[in-house]
């Protein structure tokens, strides 16, 4: 065997690290705690900028569920038929067997996640015996199976849940007792995302949540639908079928802030959106979006981005649509 067969059948045979896909964004990606090959778990985090849409595949070991948890930036993974949309404060998973998958993360934008990569062996250990309640995605990455699709839909993260990815970056523990700790809330983790219950053996507190979720889904659906003149509160009441005052306290702890604040927020993305594609100046985009008055809209957008307006297509690269 001449040199070069020989060092491509020893990089074959190597095993997977993904410390080459995280290259190019350096310190941008920072393992917490655990080892996929050793412990069966590995918790990181990742933030950085990207100049160019990212390759975000070549970090998924083979053989892992990998659940993410997102707070800034968007991005998607597909593969056999499923597909797992990530947005600002979402969270889904996604199973790579042996072939990978389509994974990217979007240019001109901050991202800002945490992973939990789990092998398949360690969740069959952990969830022997829960087989019926895990979601299909996890059953198969247990079976060996290619039988379902490789990513689950995303749902909204919670407040508590962002307040989790917090402590996990800076455990509340000693360092002699971080090995059992992470394990607990990596296996918290699985228990919280990876069961998919049927209806019937779900759990009362279990359907509050899901049923909060839903809802809060439901008004940011409204609220995306009309940003310039969107429902009252009462109105979202109405619509979704329980009254304001409890959608609003269901909101705000889904979510961590008001329905108010979070409308702001949507009409600055779709704003910068606006502005970013060179269609629209600032006083059309204000419009757009609902906003009268200049002065507010500009303070608005300047708390939400810390840049003016006008000066905003000039720091991101325009992205004309087609």
């Amino acid at each position: 065997m001449n040199s070069a067969a020989s060092a491509e059948n020893s990089r074959r045979h190597a095993p997977f690290t993904e410390a080459e896909a995280w290259r190019d964004v350096g310190k941008g990606w920072q393992p917490l705690f655990g080892s996929f090959h050793g412990a069966g778990y590995s918790i990181e985090w990742h933030d950085f900028f990207a100049k160019r849409e990212f390759d975000w595949a070549a970090s998924f070991h083979p053989g892992c569920v990998e659940l993410c948890l997102n707070l800034e930036g968007h991005g998607f993974v597909a593969g056999r038929g499923g597909r797992a949309e990530f947005a600002p404060n979402t969270v889904g998973f996604y199973h790579r067997q042996d072939e990978p998958l389509a994974a990217k993360r979007a240019k001109n934008e901050q991202h800002q996640f945490l992973t939990v990569e789990f092998s398949s062996p360690f969740l069959a250990k952990h969830l022997a015996g829960m087989e019926p309640m895990l979601h299909p995605v996890v059953r198969a990455a247990i079976g060996n199976s290619p039988a379902a699709p490789a990513a689950n839909a995303t749902v909204r993260l919670t407040a508590a849940q962002q307040q989790l990815i917090a402590t996990l970056r800076q455990p509340p523990v000693y360092a002699s007792a971080q090995p059992l700790w992470y394990q607990c809330k990596a296996l918290e983790l699985a228990l919280t995302f990876l069961l998919q219950p049927p209806p019937e053996k779900e759990m009362f507190c279990s359907r509050q949540q899901r049923l909060a979720q839903e809802r809060v889904e439901h008004v940011v659906f409204l609220l995306k639908q009309n940003l310039a003149a969107p429902p009252t509160l009462e109105e979202l009441g109405k619509k979704i079928g329980c009254s304001h005052f409890y959608l609003s306290r269901i909101f705000s702890a889904q979510t961590g802030h008001t329905i108010t604040q979070h409308l702001r927020q949507l009409r600055m993305e779709r704003a910068a959106e606006l502005l970013k594609s060179g269609d629209y100046n600032v006083t059309e985009a204000a419009l757009e979006v609902g906003y009268n008055s200049l002065s507010h809209f500009s303070a608005a957008f300047h708390e939400t981005f810390n840049c003016c307006p006008g000066l905003y297509p000039l720091k991101m690269p325009a992205q004309k649509r087609h």
